[in-house]
């Protein structure tokens, strides 16, 4: 439906650009467009990230969606590079700007981008992937307002400098909300502890488990936009604990930080590990 609405809205503000001559309608068009890519590799990653595991992706697909992510956020910077440097022309040489046509045109704007974000506000605290569908609609329906507002400067005022100075202000405003994404998609790519868990808090949950003598190399990353990994080694000189002893780590793991794929190792401590100090990997 996203894909559906933006899709329509990108060729009625590309046509009404051209015929008003209106760098802030284009540059919004164009970005919708970018918003049409952003959804359908969001759909894509999303439909990836189910697949079943195989003999060569044996956790499956699931890390798509933070690839699809990280490229959401190159892909909206590449877009406001060229927004930014068409207005700049424009600054140079203004053009005559239709005002009325611009105002109607982002007002319907305003409408589709504000109603196809909220489809994917529920989802967005949660899912890197749905956030960054969400910041490319969120930014255009603030773009279109800005549009309109420009619009209205220029109908009142005649200053043609207004339309492109527009331009640079949303190409400002999508940096803006993109870096956020930028930075969080970069982390996951490289299998950082997601922000929502503390790896000491967990440490030393572990830490505190009966019979445990020492915690270490531990590691936490993200599977998914929505499902975490972790592994450990735990020394317990008491022997292995049994399997009730797994299970409950893991429910526990899963309940209280998320984890969604735990992998356990039980040492006695006899033998030592050579992956025992924090510094090896």
């Amino acid at each position: 439906m996203g894909i559906a609405l933006n899709l329509a809205f990108v060729l009625v503000e590309t046509v009404y650009g051209v015929l008003a001559h209106s760098m802030a309608l284009l540059a919004d068009a164009g970005h919708n467009l970018s918003d049409v890519l952003a959804l359908t590799l969001a759909w894509g990653a999303s439909t990836l990230a189910r697949r079943g595991p195989s003999e060569r992706f044996t956790y499956g697909l699931r890390s798509s969606s933070i690839l699809v992510a990280l490229l959401n956020a190159a892909l909206l910077l590449v877009v406001t590079g060229g927004i930014a440097w068409e207005a700049v022309n424009r600054l140079a040489a203004p053009k005559p700007v239709a005002g009325e046509t611009v105002i109607w045109v982002a007002l319907v704007g305003i409408l589709i981008n504000g109603a196809s974000a909220m489809l994917f506000a529920r989802d967005r605290r949660h899912d890197v992937n749905m956030r960054g569908a969400f910041l490319h609609l969120a930014a255009d329906a603030a773009v279109s307002l800005g549009v309109v507002v420009a619009g209205i400067g220029i109908l009142y005022t005649g200053w043609l400098w207004l339309d492109p100075l527009t331009g640079l202000a949303i190409a400002v405003a999508i940096v803006w909300s993109t870096w956020g994404l930028l930075r969080d998609s970069v982390a996951l790519a490289l299998n950082a502890v997601p922000e929502h868990i503390d790896p000491r808090v967990v440490r030393t949950y572990l830490s505190r488990l009966a019979g445990v003598a020492e915690v270490h190399d531990l590691h936490i990353w993200a599977m998914s936009t929505t499902e975490t990994a972790l592994t450990v080694h735990l020394v317990i000189p008491g022997g292995h604990p049994g399997d009730g002893f797994m299970a409950d780590v893991c429910r526990e793991l899963r309940a209280r930080y998320h984890v969604h794929h735990a992998t356990i190792q039980i040492e006695t401590g006899a033998q030592p590990c050579e992956l025992a100090p924090d510094h090896v990997v």
